[in-house]
Formats: C-alpha cells, structure tokens, sequence
C-alpha cells in the first residue's frame, strides 16, 4: 500500500510523488535544505537511486517523483535503509528545536528574539538558482550555521524566477547567456496567503505605482526564508519582472528591486507577526529595509533624529568590497521620484533633501545616493569581512566622518568563513570521523585541529585520489553529455577536460571572471607555461571554471582568452574550462584538484572563499597576499605571492607564479617515497586543513557575529554612539 503526499510539496508542482507509509518523511525532509548537508540524508536520497541522483545533480524532489513506486517499496522493506531514514528524520526533528542549541545556553535571555539577515541572494544549494557567486553563498553559509547554532535568523530576498545565468561558451570562447528559470517542481518553496485569499502579502509603492508581492518561503534547517516576487497578474505588465531576474537591466531595475527588497521586505515581517529584535543587511543592496524602518517609528509618532538612533542601534551592516565602483549608488533624483509614492520624507517629517542625504557621499556628491554610506548612516556596528577589508575600508570610508585617521573610524571586521558541513567531502568527514571522534565537527577547540598533523598519510592520499577521480570522471560525463545533446561541438571536448589525467598535478581556478581576479595572468609567459604543462615527467594541468557578469565585457574578454587556450594543441589537453560554474560543480573542483590558485590584484579581494572550501579539503592554496589569505597563509599551508606594486601591470607576480611552481610547488607535488607517497606535499594538505578548520569555518564566523554585533544589539551597550556626519 502507498500513500499520496499530497501538500507536503510544492504546491504548484503538477507531478505529486507517492511514498510507502514506512517512508512518507522522505518528502519532508527533502522540503527542508537542511538536507543538503547531513550526511545520513544525502546518502539517503543517494541509494535511492545513485545514477538519478548524478542526473539530477542532487535534487531530491526531482528524485522523489521520478523514482519508479517499485523502487521506494523495495527500500520500504530494507532494514539498513530504514535505520539511515530514522535516523535522519531524528536529526531533522531535533533541527526543528532551538532548546539546547549553541545560541541557547550561551544567550539564553535572547530566545525568541529574532535577527532579520536581508540579503539581495542566497546561495543554499544548486537547485534553487537564486545567486550569482560568492555573496549569495557566503549568505547562505550563513544561514546554514545559524540553523546549526541556533540563531534565531529569518531571512529575507528575492525569488528570482529567471535566476542569474545558464552559461554557454561558443566556440570562439565569447560567454553567452541565457535565463536559468527556476523549475517549481523541483524547488522547496511555499506560497504565504495574503489577506482574504488574495495571492500578494504586501503592496510598495515606486515611481507612482503599486507593487504587489507575494512571499514565498523555503526553510533552511531552523532558519526561514522570505522570498519576494512580483510577478502577479495584478501587477502592472512592466513591474512583473522586476524581481525575476538577479543583477540585471542596469541601475533603474536596480534601483527597483533594492527598493522592493527594503521596504518590501520590512512590511512583509510585519505582515506575518515577525518582530526582529535586530537587522543585519548583508551589502548595502539592503539599504532600503533601514529607511523604511525610520519611516515606520516616524510614521507612528516618534521625531526623527530619535527614529534614526533607534535604527542605527538596532542595525548591523556588512559591506563587501573594497572596490568603489563596486558600490551600489543612483541618481539622487530617481531615488526620490521611487521613494515619493510612499510619503517617506513626509513621514519622517524632513525635508526632502534631509531624506536625500541619507545616502549622501562627500567623495561622491549631492547628486549620489550611495546605498553603503546610507547603511553606515542608519547602522550603529558596521563591519567589513576580512582584517586586511577593515584596513582599506575604513580608509575609504574616512570622508564619512571628516577625514579622521583611518584607524578612529567605527568599522570592525568578522572574517569570513565557510560551512564545513556543505564543502568538506564525504570521505574526507568519514577520515576525520575516524580519526578525531564523530563529534570533531561541533568542536571549537584549536587542539583538536592540530591533531590533523598525526592522520595517516597513505589513507589521506587515498581518499583524496579518490575525489579526483570524482571530479575527472564527472567532467568527462558533461562532456559526453554535453556534446550528445548538442551543446558541444567536436572541436570544443578536448577544452572540455575529456583528457585530463587524474595521475597529474591538478590546479583549480574557479571564481567569477572579474579583470581584477587575473584569471589569465597565468599565461602571461605561453612558453614558460607550456614546458610546466608539457613536462614529460612532472606534468601540470589546470582546470578552469567561472562566469562574467552579462554586462562585464572587458571580464568576458578575459574568459575569451583563457577559454582560447583550452583549444591550443601546444598545451596537449591539460588546459580544460568547465562552462555553467554553479555550486554543484564549486564543490566538485574544491574537493577534486590539488593546488587551488587565486591571483586578485592587491588589495581589491575583500576575502574570498573558495580557496577556504579547498583548504577544508585539504587542497593547499597559491594566492597573492589578499582578503582572508593574508591571515591564513602560515608558511606550511600553501604558497604566498607578496603584495607586488602594480606598475608593471601584474609582470611580476606572474614572474613569481612561474618560480613557485617550477622550484616549489611541482617538485613537492612529484617527490615520492619508496611508497609513492608525497610525503611533503601530504604534510603541507594537512596543515591546509588544520588552519581552514581551526580559524576559517562559519561557525567561527556567526559566533562572532552573535557575539560582538547580533547580542549587543539587542541588549543595547555602553558603546558611544559614532556615526557618520550627514
């Protein structure tokens, strides 16, 4: 007998999968993300059906309903596969508790108390497609070890129904894009009803028209999420897809779903009983959702200059990029003709260029609204997301407060992190199960890292053989499959990584193809490149990944480039670009290469991540000395290239690149034992997991947000209140 699960899904989905009674949970827990990193449900939806499961590229609702009945009752019957399901439908009915969690023994006074975390993407798992690349997973790491920790999040975005970008590379190595909508049947997400049935929870007015948004939401482990949209039939035809696709249509549609996010989002919580105790914006993207709170308290009575201090007490800020170009700001005008349909300045009881300076930059002028300094103004803890951030953007941000000394302006920093739970391998997790004890993964404590020097080399070199072959074999198959269905021409599989040698010392750069990233700096000298590559005994290769933003031309002429290269039959094969980078494939690469490479021109990565993910897995990292690697680089964890002075355009830390791997990195990589174990090599992947583990994962990371930002502001503090001057 089977039972039908009808409503436990997506309700717009039109194929409903039907579950034995022994298992009918499998459908709940594949409605919750939080799947996606516990291991026993991941290798649940695995033996399910292993092959669907590599089709699909881990999707369990999609594997639920296209698993054939016979299937799921043959497993209803097995005992093994039944004790994994109890024991994972335990976990996620304890992840449903927030009562003996880490945030609830160390601020038990603060429970039910929530933070608000606004962000323009969260990048959860790959078949949700609503991020671009690094913010969007580091927010959704985030979350992810908020849930583990027991924060008390509520998340809010947009659900972009065209998502960012399918890429596709034509032969001539120019990116092409195309919308990468979101697939209902396959997604998490539910609807919330507003008021009498209608379809939209909230209405925002811009430039003179009302906006009606409904709200979905998805759950992730303890943590929900509010998604935005606005594609309704009652809605105006041009104001449907304003929040349908991410980072698109230039600074008007920008403009647009900023300001839907903000206000949007505020009025959304409100709608739904939501009162954060605290607001975190993530990018100044979010802005918005601190003036439509000033307007609020205006709204209801309370004078401005006290509404402000409310706010500002009550609200974090993380600002993301050194780059000021890569700030969000707008016309001052257009930003007042979106605002005046809701009366805000009339609200707030200011004038209209009071309201607009709230945005005000003075290296920027009054004709800027600049969305970072307006989150600086209404935010009392701002923070950057590295050491070496903080350093440049308090600089940056000296202006703000009367060009004091850099080292006077209130601006902290929480290095990013990573959850380890979603990047470190499968195998990789059960070699440190046996080594430290399964409860390593929930432990803080530096002395338990250290003990990673002591793992057995030959079982590490074997589980990370092992990976490779993973990634080597999975390149292979999209390429098959690629060029079955026509995506690829015959001309383009060798550049496709069909003839990468999992035998060969492999090195990953894999990161959004912005110019500042170098991503080509690597072919500066083809010769000196090529004889690494060709090398008949101690060969290289390299495996390239990444997308550049639609409207990044000069970032895709770099793709273009390297993307040339992967053709060049100088390189003999070992040169390979993998198209449509995504999550799915981000762990592939971070758990699958040897060396991980990362060349931004200093100082303009405000962190990174990926080479975190990597070092997790014990992937060393060759990097110039930025973002988060000038705190992780020990000596004994990878190779550093110090800060070069770029007047030569980058000549000399392509010089340095090339004496690395030539003196260093090769020769370590190839220096085998009478067990043809690399015993150096091992002992520096080692310390690239200790460091990683010990300073660089997410728990670090949130903790210190409850900490020094989410708990003060809720609590209040005796910290004098230093802000920016309007």
């Amino acid at each position: 007998m089977t039972v039908s699960v009808e409503g436990s899904l997506n309700p717009l989905s039109p194929v409903r999968p039907t579950l034995p009674p022994r298992l009918t949970g499998l459908a709940q827990l594949a409605h919750n993300l939080a799947w996606s990193w516990n291991r026993d449900a991941r290798m649940l939806f695995k033996e399910i059906d292993d092959t669907l499961w590599q089709q699909l590229r881990h999707n369990p609702l999609r594997l639920l309903q296209l698993v054939s009945a016979e299937r799921l009752a043959e497993l209803a019957e097995d005992a093994q596969f039944c004790a994994r399901y109890d024991r994972a439908m335990q976990w996620l009915a304890a992840e449903r508790s927030d009562e003996h969690t880490w945030y609830a023994r160390t601020f038990p006074e603060l429970r039910g108390r929530p933070v608000a975390y606004f962000c323009a993407e969260f990048g959860i798992h790959n078949s949700v497609p609503i991020y671009s690349g690094g913010l969007g997973v580091l927010a959704g790491d985030h979350l992810k070890t908020a849930s583990d920790l027991g924060v008390p999040l509520v998340a809010v975005g947009i659900l972009y129904r065209n998502g960012y970008f399918d890429q596709h590379i034509r032969v001539d190595g120019w990116q092409e894009d195309s919308d990468a909508r979101i697939d209902f049947r396959s997604v998490p997400l539910a609807p919330l009803p507003g008021r009498d049935g209608a379809r939209h929870l909230v209405t925002v007015n811009t430039f003179g028209r009302d906006i009606h948004i409904r709200v979905w939401k998805m759950q992730v482990g303890r943590v929900p999420v509010y998604l935005l949209d606005s594609d309704l039939e009652e809605n105006h035809p041009d104001d449907r897809p304003l929040l349908s696709k991410l980072y698109s249509g230039g600074p008007a549609m920008r403009l647009r779903q900023e300001w839907l996010l903000g206000v949007g989002g505020v009025r959304a919580l409100r709608a739904l009983g939501i009162a954060p105790a605290a607001w975190h914006a993530n990018e100044g993207h979010a802005a918005f959702m601190m003036v439509e709170r000033v307007r609020e308290l205006c709204a209801e009575g309370v004078p401005y200059a006290d509404a402000v201090k409310r706010v500002r007490n009550a609200s974090v800020f993380t600002t993301h990029t050194p780059v000021p170009a890569g700030h969000d700001h707008f016309a001052t005008n257009d930003v007042l003709r979106c605002a005046e349909g809701e009366a805000t300045w009339s609200d707030m009881g200011i004038a209209q260029e009071d309201f607009a300076r709230i945005g005000y930059h003075p290296e920027s002028g009054s004709g800027v609204y600049h969305m970072t300094s307006a989150s600086m103004r209404l935010s009392r803890r701002v923070n950057a997301v590295s050491r070496r951030h903080g350093i440049v953007t308090r600089e940056m941000s000296r202006s703000m407060w009367n060009g004091r000394d850099a080292e006077q302006v209130p601006i902290g920093h929480v290095t990013n992190g990573v959850h380890l739970a979603t990047w470190m391998a499968n195998p990789i997790m059960k070699l440190l199960d046996e080594h430290l004890g399964t409860a390593w993964g929930h432990s803080n404590d530096p002395a338990l890292w250290e003990q990673i020097l002591t793992l057995d080399d030959e079982k590490l070199w074997f589980t990370h053989q092992r990976l490779k072959h993973t990634l080597m074999r999975r390149v292979r198959e999209e390429a098959r499959r690629a060029f079955a269905q026509g995506g690829l021409e015959a001309t383009q599989l060798v550049g496709a990584g069909t003839l990468l040698d999992p035998h060969v010392l492999t090195i990953g750069f894999a990161r959004r193809f912005a110019t500042y990233k170098r991503a080509d700096l690597i072919f500066r000298d083809v010769e000196r490149l090529r004889a690494l590559v060709t090398n008949s005994s101690r060969p290289v290769q390299i495996v390239f990944a990444g997308k550049a933003h639609p409207a990044d031309n000069p970032g895709k002429q770099v793709l273009q480039n390297v993307y040339q290269f992967t053709r060049d039959p100088r390189f003999e094969g070992r040169v390979a670009f993998i198209e449509d980078y995504g999550m799915h494939l981000a762990h592939l690469l971070v758990q699958g290469v040897d060396l991980w490479l990362n060349l931004p021109r200093v100082p303009l990565e405000a962190s990174g991540t990926s080479g975190m993910k990597a070092a997790l897995n014990g992937v060393p990292q060759l990097s110039t000395i930025d973002g988060w690697w000038e705190e992780g680089y020990e000596g004994n964890n990878g190779w550093s290239i110090e800060p070069e002075v770029d007047s030569d355009e980058g000549s000399s830390t392509a010089r340095r690149l090339y004496e690395l791997l030539e003196q260093e990195v090769v020769p370590r990589y190839y220096d085998r034992d009478k067990s043809e174990l690399p015993r150096r090599w091992l002992l520096m992947m080692k310390h690239a997991v200790r460091v990683a583990g010990q300073q660089f994962t997410a728990r670090r990371m949130v903790e210190q947000y409850a900490r020094g930002y989410y708990a003060p502001s809720i609590l209040g503090d005796a910290l004098p209140d230093d802000p920016p001057t309007a």
